[in-house]
């Protein structure tokens, strides 16, 4: 990615783009999925270790979606706050069935 975008608005659509494998996507919402069930584990077990595999988890999912399904570099890599803000709107669109997975 070459062009930082100036808004979440202007970046989400680019993000898309950058997820349209399928694969790619369901990755991204089962380690995004895992994620949310570990920082829930942390807080009724009260350990904090729960929190390194809900980073483990989630970001592994998004990973291998991008190295092994998509073939490209992870948006995160280059507008951070972007592809986590888009990682999360992605998620809410698949579960509510605006965006296909």
């Amino acid at each position: 990615m070459s062009t930082r975008h100036a808004s979440f608005a202007a970046f989400y659509p680019y993000y898309l783009t950058q997820h349209a494998n399928m694969l790619c996507r369901r990755a991204h919402f089962f380690g995004s999925t895992s994620a949310l069930a570990a920082l829930a584990q942390s807080v009724v077990s009260m350990n904090a270790w729960w929190i390194v595999a809900a980073l483990v988890s989630g970001y592994g999912g998004a990973w291998v979606g991008h190295f092994f399904y998509e073939k490209n570099r992870p948006a995160s890599f280059a507008q951070p706050l972007y592809s986590f803000m888009g990682d999360w709107v992605m998620y809410w669109q698949m579960l509510t069935g605006k965006l296909s997975w």
